[in-house]
């Protein structure tokens, strides 16, 4: 394609992005320079990567651990029925699937799991950070990171028919730890236990996007200073104040990023052969209660003081201190995307 053609096909693409006043051709021009970093890469990323990329976002960082499986297609819209068979790593499937629709757009794939050891390689050239992942631990981490770097990211999850999301902006917003200064504890909802919808998904990736457009393009004034919920089922909606820092945040105040440290990180051991061990403690589990929401998954066995669950090759024996030993794997990237998965992180 000749130079004049391709600016042609580039204005073409991005035409009715460019007549909506809020982009323009000026906002186009900022967003084809700009670099954003996706952590997680399952329904809510997916969704997000997808529109981003058709946005004309210059340049992506794709980070997730996982894999594609048969039961990801209800509602990750990147991945199709050849990724699931292979098992492809769902951020290399991601870049491999953008390619095709946006090659304009530079895609960096790395299958890996965010940790306090790699987040500043990974994602510390990104104008900002988008949440997608399966558990508050990352989330959290993100958080340190971005208050410490005073680097703008976006909150999004979704469960259910339940999305919600959050803008942090260092310095001007709350963070995540101003409105939830500790993990949840105890059982936490998880795709794999609780079901999902996918328009949740897609409600909540739509508004990370747009949101990441306001900042992107030089309206981060525009952007919304609320904890947003939204369930799709009820129709309920909510929203919580996050317009300025908490006072006495341990995070924006004080300036203690445990999680950027590693304190607040589940130990993880290898077990004996094949077998790895998940030290979460002071996190009490409800077994029973986690017994009634694994059974219809696989086979469960419960006697009041562990419980056992078994899903295909793998075993996970859960403690009621939240501790787990996941057997079948000597892989620490898949026993903790097993335990999000199922138990929830």
């Amino acid at each position: 394609m000749s130079q004049n053609s391709s600016a042609n096909f580039r204005r073409d693409r991005y035409s009715r992005q460019m007549l909506y006043p809020g982009i323009g051709p000026e906002g186009q021009t900022k967003l084809l320079a700009c670099h954003v970093a996706l952590v997680g890469c399952g329904a809510t990323g997916a969704a997000a990567a997808s529109l981003l990329a058709r946005a004309g976002v210059g340049t992506l960082t794709i980070i997730d651990r996982d894999f594609v499986e048969a039961s990801n297609l209800q509602r990750q819209v990147l991945f199709d029925e050849a990724d699931a068979e292979a098992g492809l790593p769902k951020a290399e499937a991601a870049r491999r699937k953008i390619a095709l629709f946006n090659s304009e757009v530079s895609v960096h794939s790395h299958v890996a799991d965010l940790v306090p050891a790699n987040i500043h390689e990974l994602i510390g050239n990104a104008h900002l950070i988008l949440d997608a992942t399966d558990n508050f631990e990352t989330r959290y981490l993100i958080n340190d990171f971005a208050v410490q770097q005073n680097r703008p990211w976006i909150y999004a999850a979704a469960v259910g028919a339940y999305a919600v999301t959050m803008n942090i902006l260092p310095g001007e917003t709350a963070c995540l730890a101003c409105l939830f200064p500790d993990s949840p504890t105890g059982t936490v909802e998880t795709c794999d236990t609780s079901g999902i919808l996918n328009t949740a998904v897609n409600l909540a990736a739509s508004i990370e996007v747009t949101e990441a457009l306001k900042f992107l393009v030089g309206k981060p004034e525009t952007m919304r200073r609320t904890l947003l919920s939204h369930d799709l089922w009820t129709s309920e909606r909510a929203e919580v104040s996050a317009a300025k820092p908490r006072i006495g945040c341990r995070v924006c105040d004080d300036r203690d990023f445990i999680h950027l440290r590693g304190e607040g990180r589940a130990h993880i051991t290898l077990c004996g052969r094949n077998s790895v061990q998940i030290h979460e403690h002071f996190r009490p589990v409800n077994l029973a209660e986690m017994a009634d929401r694994l059974s219809p998954h696989g086979n469960v066995r419960f006697n009041g003081l562990l419980l056992r669950f078994e899903r295909g090759e793998y075993t996970i024996t859960l403690f009621g201190d939240g501790r787990a030993v996941i057997q079948g794997t000597s892989d620490v990237t898949v026993a903790r995307s097993l335990y999000a998965r199922f138990i929830g992180i």
